[in-house]
């Protein structure tokens, strides 16, 4: 047997070993844990909300996001989301719904540290005019809560204005239709899906 052989004779065995006292250590770990009583990590399921399935009903494919819900509700909730999940500034977008004279409701999609504007916004559903709907209102007409409403996914579809500055970006963050869940995918994705009119509808400074 030449050198070149044994080399790699021995370098299989010295595999093998390894491989055996990584196991016999990993049994022996397991074995502690268990008697001591301290749980073993499993693999959680997670539920899947209405938009994650639309999404995929529709082939669109998107990135699951989870964040700590403390249950606030105040202003600048979405801003306070997109920084815990490090987003970069404009690339989350939060959901509101508008109310037309006629009682129609108009989900608009604009980031999340910025201010609709509700005359751009009628200008471009082609309305006179647009009221926001009262968070009270909100999970009867959508099915969603604060801070969970996705343009995802609703009880209806309704008519849908994202705002143009979603195509400045390769992925958007939006909710994922319950608290503590937000979804990456393409704007263009969003957009079609929804069959959305994107205009400019924030507020200029």
């Amino acid at each position: 047997m030449g050198a070149a052989d044994s080399l790699r004779f021995g370098g299989a065995l010295f595999v093998e070993i390894s491989f055996a006292v990584q196991m016999d250590i990993y049994l022996i770990l397991t074995f502690e844990i268990r008697r001591k009583g301290y749980a073993v990590a499993k693999a959680v399921k997670v539920p899947k909300t209405n938009a994650m399935r639309e999404l995929e009903s529709a082939g669109i494919s998107y990135t699951l996001h989870t964040y700590e819900d403390d249950g606030d509700e105040s202003v600048g909730l979405g801003l306070a989301i997109s920084e815990q999940l490090g987003e970069e500034p404009g690339q989350g977008f939060k959901t509101l719904v508008c109310v037309t004279p006629s009682n129609d409701h108009i989900v608009c999609c604009i980031p999340v540290a910025d201010e609709l504007d509700l005359k751009a916004a009628a200008r471009a559903a082609g309305e006179k005019s647009l009221t926001m709907m009262h968070v009270k209102d909100l999970l009867a007409a959508t099915g969603y809560v604060r801070g969970g409403c996705s343009p995802v996914g609703m009880k209806k579809r309704y008519r849908t204005l994202i705002d143009e500055t979603c195509v400045l970006w390769d992925t958007i963050f939006i909710s994922g239709g319950k608290r503590g869940y937000q979804l990456e995918l393409a704007p263009d994705d969003l957009i079609a899906f929804c069959g959305a009119t994107v205009a400019a509808i924030t507020r200029e400074d």
